[in-house]
């Protein structure tokens, strides 16, 4: 696809076993604001963002991803991706029309081709949001999402391919090839990226903050709650955003980070970094070296729900 119909990142709907602890961990701990609930379901915002929610909690017996949800700009728009997506031999879950969930609008659902729920939708309703000030430790909004899988690659060309996201840049080894691809839809580095792991799964879930101080606020509030820090605090070189990894309740990797580039994609060229040299991990220097260990806190557990569309 050309053109990339997406416009940014919405929400991301995690199934989780015991939702009072995770709402209270997102809702405490974490500093976003509980803006709607149902039977079994609740709804958080950020305040600095004017997105209706940025994550949805659902009780299930199983911990599952539900749903990645993207924007588009009008009906017009979700209608002529379904097209290119019908002709793309995509399944599509939900075909376009209106929305029964928070916030109402029109969209779709389908599964991509590891069978993972996405959502893209337009006309949803906003929300009151307000300027994060300074010291504020909360999220302004939700930054990027990234997705375990076997292939990366592949499944990097079949977002290209089939939703028109752009390769901003990627990290590599020599005895793995391609170990993390970042995908953008607008001119921010990524607001989606693809890790290499033994099964597809929720990578981490990373939330922006206001700026330095703020992040390392944030990250200060979590150490204290006695929120389990897996990595960081650091700056990486792709993207050169920061990063504090924690682990939620349910064991999902959830990330402060601030200052993500900006690209000039008239004159933007990827990267392959080499994942091994430290300073492509940590510009800083701050964090422990990415190791073994490290890296499967992010491998989380095998996906239940593919190619299952989440009951709500």
């Amino acid at each position: 696809m050309s053109e990339s119909l997406i416009t940014h990142l919405r929400h991301v709907d995690l199934a989780v076993p015991d939702l009072a602890r995770q709402l209270d961990f997102y809702a405490g701990t974490w500093g976003l604001t509980a803006v709607a609930a149902d039977t079994g379901i609740a709804f958080l915002a950020a305040e600095g963002s004017p997105e209706r929610y940025v994550i949805r909690l659902r009780q299930d017996a199983d911990k599952r991803l539900d749903l990645v949800s993207f924007g588009a700009a009008s009906e017009a728009d979700v209608n002529a991706l379904a097209e290119h997506l019908i002709a793309g031999g995509v399944q599509l879950v939900a075909e376009p029309g209106p929305l029964a969930t928070e916030g109402g609008g029109y969209g779709l659902r389908f599964f991509d081709l590891d069978g993972r729920t996405i959502e893209v939708s337009a006309g949803v309703a906003t929300r009151e949001h307000r300027k994060i000030e300074a010291g504020e430790s909360i999220p302004v909004r939700l930054s990027h999402v990234v997705l375990n899988g076997t292939d990366p690659d592949r499944t990097a060309r079949w977002y290209c391919d089939l939703l028109g996201f752009r390769l901003s840049d990627t990290l590599a080894g020599p005895e793995l090839g391609t170990v993390m691809n970042f995908m953008r839809c607008s001119p921010r580095h990524h607001s989606l990226a693809f890790a290499r792991g033994p099964h597809v799964s929720l990578h981490h879930v990373s939330f922006e903050l206001r700026g330095i101080d703020e992040f390392m606020r944030g990250t200060g509030r979590a150490l204290r709650a006695g929120t389990r820090l897996v990595w960081g605090p650091g700056r990486h070189l792709a993207g050169s955003n920061t990063f504090a990894y924690f682990l939620d309740p349910q064991h999902n990797t959830v990330e402060y980070t601030t200052e993500l580039q900006e690209l000039d994609e008239d004159a933007w060229h990827p990267h392959v970094y080499d994942m091994h040299d430290p300073l492509v991990q940590d510009q800083w220097g701050t964090a422990d070296p990415m190791s073994e260990l490290i890296a499967r806190e992010s491998f989380n557990d095998p996906d239940p729900g593919l190619f299952t569309a989440p009951p709500a």
